[in-house]
């Protein structure tokens, strides 16, 4: 994959969930092409890691985005750091799966509040730095295909992720007069680690790849490639936008997820 090196050189990016998976891409792209990166992460473990690999380029500062108190640390130390936040992604997340009959409260509480709540309260942190800092900026969030596409067993992941794209477009609505733009990646599959399940099931891989058009599912770096161009100066007159990126999936559909998920629990009898 080419890499426009220079494209970002002099900025500085804020990642949520910057040390694996489409974060971890997003991350090291942004490095490699000229940002300074301050990525949040539970994961501390490999924030070191990136810390000692990229040195003086990278900050890793452990975040829980569900916690505003900690959103507001990484948004402090990035500026303290590098002096500015010109550029931020979105891309913490996770789900505990269930179907709506049997999933429990802390459970949907657990998946809106890592993939909605952490984007929100991210996005206003961000936006108050760049809006103090009055030079405009970009946010890109990381949705889901899910956030048109519905799934068994899924209600609270798909909620969350078409929460996550109208939040977008609020935040596009909302900061334009800041010279702020804001826009959602929507991916399909990806192998990350938090998809490992459908990869370490042969079944469930070949159910997943048989909709997809292009017949694979994709690599991280398929994902940061095109939210990066959503935060350079390429895509300037782009915001309140949702980009498909998931191999034409979303014109043929979700497959039936039930025979990997299993029987509802709950019934009326």
């Amino acid at each position: 994959m080419s890499i426009a090196t220079g494209r970002f050189a002099g900025k500085v990016a804020t990642v949520t969930g910057g040390a694996s998976g489409i974060g971890l891409a997003i991350t090291r792209r942004l490095i490699a092409e000229g940002a300074n990166v301050a990525a949040g992460d539970v994961n501390a473990g490999g924030l070191d890691d990136l810390g000692k690999e990229f040195g003086d380029r990278f900050l890793g500062v452990q975040t829980d985005v569900t916690k505003e108190a900690d959103i507001e640390q990484l948004m402090v130390r990035t500026v303290e750091r590098f002096g500015a936040v010109h550029t931020a992604f979105n891309v913490a997340g996770g789900a505990r799966p269930g179907y709506i009959v049997d999933l429990t409260e802390s459970n949907w509480d657990f998946t809106v509040d890592l993939c909605l709540k952490g984007v929100f309260l991210a996005m206003k942190h961000q936006a108050r730095q760049m809006m103090s800092l009055g030079k405009g900026g970009t946010i890109v969030n990381i949705a889901s295909l899910n956030a048109h596409v519905p799934m068994h067993a899924g209600s609270a992941y798909v909620a969350a992720k078409a929460g996550v794209e109208l939040l977008s477009r609020n935040g596009a609505l909302e900061f334009a007069p800041f010279g702020i733009r804001v826009n959602a990646i929507l991916p399909g599959l990806v192998q990350t680690p938090l998809t490992r399940r459908h990869f370490d099931n042969p079944d469930a891989l070949a159910a997943f790849v048989e909709r997809i058009p292009m017949g694979r599912p994709a690599q991280p770096e398929e994902i940061a490639g095109p939210a990066l161009y959503l935060a350079s100066d390429d895509a300037s007159y782009v915001s309140g936008a949702s980009l498909l990126v998931d191999g034409a999936w979303a014109v043929s559909g979700y497959p039936d997820m039930r025979p990997f998920r299993g029987p509802m629990a709950w019934n009326a009898r």
